[in-house]
């Protein structure tokens, strides 16, 4: 056991939960109208406590309990965190104790589901999101972990490359974005009017909050306080920068201004794409990615968002599944030694093995595209369970009173 590794941990534990509530939620909060954003932030709070509850029963066993059937899903051996304790698992993390792993990607889990809720944002009932947030967890979160990050997970065992979560978070919850919003139609008005954000100053709020948070998210994810933690550090921080210069000078170019909005909504353009290639990439990688994600995910809200209609109400889409699939393709290119990245540890023959870029890229392909397609199949099919079973979106006349009055009897402001 290491102390030094186990505060660190604990540490960005603390940071991770700070993205989901204050961070994420002031985020979105201050992108909705004025009428929703205790809902948000109700959203976010609520996930955090649900989530937590999912993961200690069985949820944590799942991802990462020993493998059950061939790299598809953790058995129930550590339902409950039963053979969950003090000591290390050697599997996962050496030198810290078994509960800080536990409790660290606990976090993650946290905030993947919460990321979906920007993109039906103002027109879900309550009790809907709840269901839906329970069976997406499960049935997409948990196995998607396992494959990627679980012992014998067959994603791993391919070589998907996935620091710290732009396949099982970022594109996850994006893909599954764009299909609650394609199900779940546009906002009433949508057509009509633009929806301007109630209060940027939340925003930004939210979105320093996050980048905070990331460090925890990214850095975290080495398990260690080394080396490989502070280059994760200095590329989230550097990666998150040149997205938000890019998406700014692009938006002036295009739109003749420079916004706050955009400039935030490029940091986290930027948080999301360095996030699978942390670990992996050089300084100068890291710089690229970013650059790129800023104007690629600048299209992936303004252009794609027009190309398919969809009402993804806080661009969650053109954000994270957008700025999480750029990532997780561009860590197989800048993972490359040759390229100032780490290369691809052999822990059979304990060195950096020989790295192919094509075979990276490919592996990284196979982790992108099957989690597209498994998020967005189950994606579909929890929406019309829970649309069957309790109806997905709230009643005309309570969309235009607004979710915070007509969901949970209150206001956030009075005049």
């Amino acid at each position: 056991m290491n102390s030094g590794d186990t505060a660190w941990v604990l540490i960005s534990s603390a940071l991770v939960l700070l993205m989901t509530i204050p961070g994420l939620a002031f985020f979105y909060g201050g992108l909705v109208r004025r009428k929703n954003v205790l809902s948000i932030l109700m959203q976010c709070l609520i996930i955090l406590c649900v989530i937590t509850l999912q993961w200690v029963l069985y949820g944590y066993s799942l991802t990462f309990g020993p493998d059950a059937f061939k790299g598809i899903i953790g058995g129930l051996d550590w339902a409950g965190l039963r053979n969950v304790g003090l000591q290390p698992n050697a599997d996962y993390a050496a030198t810290i104790p078994h509960y800080a792993f536990m409790i660290f990607q606990c976090m993650f889990a946290v905030i993947t589901p919460a990321l979906i809720i920007g993109t039906y944002a103002e027109r879900i009932k309550f009790s809907a999101f709840l269901a839906f947030t329970l069976l997406w967890a499960t049935f997409v979160y948990n196995p998607l972990g396992h494959w990627v990050w679980g012992m014998g997970g067959w994603l791993r065992d391919l070589g998907a490359l996935d620091f710290a979560g732009g396949i099982v978070v970022h594109t996850s919850s994006g893909i599954s974005a764009l299909v609650l919003a394609l199900l779940i139609g546009r906002r009433i008005g949508y057509d009509k009017r633009t929806f301007t954000p109630h209060n940027l100053p939340f925003t930004v709020l939210g979105g320093a909050l996050l980048w905070f948070g990331w460090f925890g998210f990214n850095a975290g994810s080495a398990l260690e306080a080394s080396g490989g933690a502070a280059l994760a550090m200095v590329n989230t921080w550097v990666a998150t920068a040149c997205a938000a210069l890019s998406w700014m000078f692009a938006e002036w170019m295009i739109k003749g201004k420079p916004s706050m909005l955009g400039a935030a909504s490029g940091a986290v353009a930027g948080l999301v794409a360095i996030t699978p290639a942390a670990g992996f990439v050089g300084v100068m990688g890291a710089i690229v990615i970013g650059l790129l994600a800023g104007i690629v995910c600048l299209w992936g809200v303004n252009g794609l968002k027009k190309l398919l209609g969809a009402d993804d109400s806080l661009d969650v889409f053109g954000i994270h599944g957008v700025g999480g699939i750029l990532g997780a393709i561009l860590t197989g290119v800048f993972v490359d030694p040759a390229l100032g990245g780490t290369g691809v540890y052999d822990y059979v023959a304990n060195k950096v093995g020989d790295f192919d870029m094509a075979t990276q890229v490919i592996a990284q392909l196979w982790g992108v595209g099957t989690v597209i397609v498994w998020s967005g199949v189950v994606s579909i099919v929890a929406f019309k369970l829970v649309d069957i079973v309790i109806g997905l979106r709230v009643a005309e006349d309570e969309e235009r009173e607004g979710l915070d009055v007509t969901s949970h009897g209150e206001t956030a402001y009075h005049h």
